[in-house]
């Protein structure tokens, strides 16, 4: 038996939001710290530190976010034995998803700064970790926030394929309104208004942020 789509079904789909975007915030916030390290490594005198880092965001690129999951929540219980709840197998999984991403968006962003804020930096004898947290860092900052943000903006996104463990977010509680209502044209473009209603604002901030550090670093106009 079907019931139509009225007030308590939008209060359901606007409270799953809530664990769209702390999943997000939870696996940015772990992906943040465990990308700069991966970034550092990324650019190590040490070739084997370097090519541990690229293998292993050459694994989490090269795979499906889909099968990660699949490995955090179903691999390590036949595996290793380690059960986990959805909650944190797709914390866990997006958080890996994540760092990977940011850690090569940080790397690209460090190697972008030209080669010649090094070697003014090493005239001055600075030592190599004070130059890059005083003098590369701020400049990579700046370059690494559009990609940054649109790969945020990717992640609350592709959080909707954690309902295939049972989680629900956004995407799977507009499936189950849908289960119940059989109005899919109009559960759906809600759940789409919700994500936009996420999205937009961060790209606006973006660009905001954006300008503001063009203006303080002198540089042309931004688009």
């Amino acid at each position: 038996m079907s019931r139509d789509f009225e007030l308590p079904e939008l209060l359901y789909l606007v409270a799953a939001l809530r664990w769209t975007l702390a999943l997000s915030a939870v696996a940015f916030a772990g992906g943040f710290v465990a990308g700069f390290a991966v970034a550092l490594l990324r650019i190590s005198r040490l070739a084997p530190l370097r090519w541990l880092a690229a293998g292993f965001i050459g694994v989490v690129q090269g795979t499906p976010v889909l099968m990660q999951l699949f490995l955090a929540f179903y691999g390590l219980a036949v595996l290793f034995g380690v059960r986990m709840d959805p909650w944190p197998a797709v914390t866990l999984a997006f958080t890996l998803y994540a760092s990977a991403f940011l850690g090569e968006i940080w790397r690209g962003a460090i190697q972008s700064v030209p080669e010649t804020q090094w070697e003014a930096a090493a005239a001055l004898a600075l030592p190599r970790w004070r130059t890059l947290r005083l003098v590369i860092l701020p400049q990579a900052f700046r370059i690494a926030i559009p990609p940054t943000v649109g790969f945020l903006i990717q992640l609350i996104k592709g959080t909707s394929v954690a309902s295939i463990i049972g989680f629900v977010e956004l995407t799977r509680a507009g499936q189950l309104i849908v289960n119940v209502t059989f109005q899919p044209m109009t559960v759906y473009p809600i759940v789409a208004v919700l994500y936009f209603a996420v999205c937009w604002p961060l790209s606006l901030l973006a660009w905001r942020l954006e300008a503001r550090l063009d203006a303080r670093l002198g540089a042309a106009g931004v688009p």
